[in-house]
C-alpha cells in the first residue's frame, strides 16, 4: 500500500504541537525546507487542532497512537491512514526526518553536495518500523562533520568531535578525551617528590619525561590523587557523559615487581589498569551516576585481563598495530589475528566495549589507502562482538585532503548506523553525483587499487611509507589513466572537474614521495608545482602532526616526515593547518 504525501501542487501540512521540544521544532523545520525544495510548493506547519492528512512530528504523533521509542537516537516511522508519523528520541526524531527525505530520493553526500530531486508527487510505501543504530556512539574526525554541525546531524554522528547544539539533538560529550594519566598525576608536580608514582622501565628507572611516562598503577598512594583530579574535572564539566581515565600515548608498561605480579596474576598488562579505573569509577559513581569512565585497551594494555570492568567502565579497544588493506578476520598478519582474539576476549568479559579504529595513513595523508573492502567486515566484527561505540580516526586536516576522503567519510557514517548497509550502492550513488560522468572511472580506480593490493600481497599499516607494491610506477600509470578519463568525462563540468583533479593529487604526491624516499630525488620545480597546486585546492596539512609548511621544510632538509622538525618550528602553535 502506498501513501501520497504530495500530489501535483496540493498543500503539505506538517503537524507540530505547541510546546514541542526544540529538537522536534528543528526536525519540522528541516522537513518543511526540503519538501519545499523538492516540490517548489509551500509547506505549511499546523497545530494540534488540524484534522486533515499531515506529517506529524514528535509528540504530535501520540494522538495517532504512535509512541516514541526508547533511546536518544531511535526513531519510529508509521503511516496512519493518510498521515505519516515521525517520532523518536532527541536525536532520533531528527534522524527520522532525514530517513523519510532519503526514501523520497534526497541524499546528503557532503556539506556542499546534496541531491534534492524535483517531484510532482511524493509517494511512500506504507510504513511501520522503528530504527536504532548498531552503535550508540558514532564518530569520525573527517573535517566536514567536525566543522559543519548540520551535516554531522544528517550523517547521524554523535561523538566528541561533533559539537552539536541541543536544538539539533546534541552529541555525547567527553570530559577529557584519552591519554589522561598526566592530567591525573603529573610528573611536573610529583616527579621530584614522589618518583615512585610513575612507571618503571625495564632498567629499573622511574620515567618522568613529560608526555612520555605512565603511572605505577599498583602504588596505592596515587589512587586518591587520581580520584580527586577526576572529580574536579567532572565538577567543572557537568555536561560530560564520559570521562577518560587512560594511559598516555607512550609505550611503557610498568616493570616494578608489584605491577608485574598483579598483571601476571590477571593474565594481561591491562590488569592493573582495569583495577585502577574500576576503583575510580566505584568511588565517583554515587556523585556522578550518569558518567561512564572510559579507558584504553591500547598497545601494552590491548589484551583482555581476567578482571571484569565495572558496569560504568568503558574499554576502548584500539587497532593501531593492524593491517587495514584486509579485514581483520581474513588477514593472516599476526597483529590482525591477535586483534580478533582481543576483541573476542574483551567481549567475553562483558565489558562495555568501544572501538578506536584507523582509516588513513597518518604520516602520509594523501597516499591512496586501500581499505575500501575492509570497512564493512571490520564494522560487522565490532558489532558482532558487542561494541557499543566506534571512533574512526581519519584524516583530521581541518581543510580536508585527497584520497577520496569525502566518499570514505560518507560510507563510514552509513556503516556506523547500519553495518549491513549496501556499500556498493552507497559508493555508486555518491560517485555518480559527486564526480558526475567521471564517477564510473573513480569506481574503476577503487576496484583496481584494491585488486592490485591483493595481487601484490601488500599489508598496509596506519603509518606506512608510500612504497608498497601497489604504488609502483607501473600501477601509478594505470591509476592516473583512470583519473585522466574521469577528467575528460567532466571537462565541461567545472565543479566536478575540480573534484576529480583534487582527487588526482594523490598520485602526484606518491610519485614525489617515492622518488624522494627510494632515490633521494626531489625535483625542485615539481616540488614547487605540487605544493602550489595543493594550496590552490584549499588543502592544508599532509600529515597528522604538522602543517604543510613544515612538511616542505622537512623534505628540503632530507626528512620525509615533517614531525621530525615539528619541535623546531614552535611558531606554528596549537592550531595546525
Amino acid at each position: 500500500m502506498k501513501t501520497n504525501i504530495f500530489l501535483n501542487g496540493e498543500t503539505i501540512r506538517v503537524k507540530l504541537l505547541d510546546g514541542a521540544a526544540p529538537q522536534e521544532k528543528f526536525a519540522a523545520g528541516e522537513l518543511c525546507a526540503y519538501l519545499e525544495r523538492m516540490t517548489s510548493t509551500a509547506v505549511e506547519q499546523c497545530g494540534g487542532s488540524y484534522e486533515g492528512p499531515v506529517i506529524a512530528i514528535g509528540s504530535a504523533c501520540e494522538r495517532y497512537g504512535v509512541a516514541k521509542p526508547e533511546g536518544a537516537d531511535s526513531f519510529t516511522l508509521k503511516t496512519v491512514g493518510e498521515s505519516l508519523c515521525i517520532t523518536g528520541g532527541k536525536r532520533g526524531v531528527i534522524y527520522g526526518v532525514y530517513e523519510v527525505l532519503e526514501r523520497l530520493g534526497c541524499r546528503f553526500f557532503t556539506a556542499d553536495c546534496e541531491k534534492v530531486p524535483f517531484a510532482d508527487e511524493l509517494v511512500l510505501d506504507e510504513l511501520d518500523e522503528t530504527q536504532s543504530p548498531c552503535f550508540i556512539y558514532r564518530e569520525h574526525n573527517y573535517y566536514e562533520p567536525a566543522q559543519y554541525t548540520r551535516f554531522a546531524v544528517k550523517s547521524r554522528l554523535n561523538g566528541m568531535h561533533h559539537q552539536i547544539s541541543e536544538n539539533m539533538g546534541g552529541n555525547i560529550k567527553y570530559s577529557w578525551y584519552v591519554h589522561t594519566f598526566e592530567k591525573l598525576v603529573s610528573p611536573k608536580e610529583y616527579g621530584e617528590s614522589h618518583p615512585e608514582y610513575f612507571a618503571m622501565d625495564e632498567n629499573g628507572v622511574r620515567v618522568l619525561t613529560p608526555e612520555k611516562n605512565q603511572l605505577c598503577l599498583s602504588n596505592p598512594e596515587i589512587l586518591p590523587i587520581a580520584i580527586e583530579a577526576v572529580r574536579r574535572n567532572l565538577l567543572e564539566h557537568p555536561e560530560a557523559e564520559i570521562v577518560s581515565v587512560s594511559q598516555n600515548d607512550w609505550l611503557l608498561d610498568c616493570q616494578c615487581p608489584e605491577c608485574r605480579r598483579i598483571n601476571e596474576a590477571d593474565g594481561a598488562s591491562s590488569g592493573t589498569l582495569i583495577r585502577f579505573v574500576n576503583a575510580i569509577a566505584e568511588a565517583l559513581e554515587p556523585e556522578f551516576p550518569h558518567v561512564t569512565f572510559d579507558t584504553l585497551a591500547y598497545q601494552h594494555t590491548r589484551s583482555a585481563c581476567t578482571v571484569k570492568p565495572r558496569h560504568n567502565v568503558c574499554v576502548r579497544l584500539c587497532s593501531i598495530e593492524c593491517c587495514f588493506a584486509h579485514s581483520f578476520e581474513e588477514c593472516t598478519e599476526p597483529e590482525n589475528v591477535k586483534f580478533v582474539k582481543d576483541i573476542q576476549d574483551w567481549h567475553k568479559t562483558g565489558a562495555q566495549l568501544y572501538i578506536w579504529d584507523y582509516t588513513t595513513c597518518f604520516n602520509y595523508y594523501p597516499t591512496p589507502h586501500p581499505n575500501w573492502r575492509s570497512l564493512q567486515p571490520n564494522m560487522r566484527l565490532f558489532r558482532d562482538n558487542g561494541a557499543k561505540g566506534v571512533f574512526e580516526q581519519a584524516c583530521g586536516a581541518k581543510k580536508g585532503s585527497t584520497d577520496l576522503n569525502e566518499l570514505r567519510a560518507y560510507v563510514l557514517s552509513k556503516l556506523l548506523w547500519n553495518a549491513d548497509a549496501d556499500v556498493d550502492k552507497l559508493i555508486e550513488e555518491f560517485t555518480d553525483c559527486y564526480y558526475g560522468a567521471g564517477g564510473r572511472y573513480i569506481r574503476e580506480y577503487i576496484t583496481l587499487l584494491c585488486d592490485t593490493v591483493r595481487r601484490e600481497g601488500d599489508h598496509v599499516g596506519f603509518n606506512d611509507k608510500p612504497t608498497h607494491g601497489y604504488l609502483q610506477e607501473k600501477y601509478l600509470v594505470q591509476y592516473e589513466e583512470l583519473f585522466n578519463k574521469a577528467k575528460e568525462a567532466v571537462r565541461e563540468d567545472v565543479v566536478r572537474l575540480w573534484r576529480v583533479e583534487k582527487a588526482a593529487l594523490s598520485i602526484r604526491y606518491v610519485r614525489l614521495m617515492r622518488n624522494f624516499i627510494e632515490k633521494g630525488e626531489l625535483p625542485r620545480e615539481e616540488l614547487n608545482s605540487f605544493f602550489g597546486d595543493w594550496e590552490s585546492f584549499g588543502l592544508s596539512r599532509m600529515e597528522e602532526w604538522c602543517s604543510r609548511d613544515t612538511t616542505r621544510r622537512a623534505l628540503l632538509r632530507g626528512e620525509s616526515v615533517g614531525a621530525m622538525l615539528y619541535e623546531h618550528w614552535t611558531e606554528e602553535g596549537p592550531e595546525i593547518l
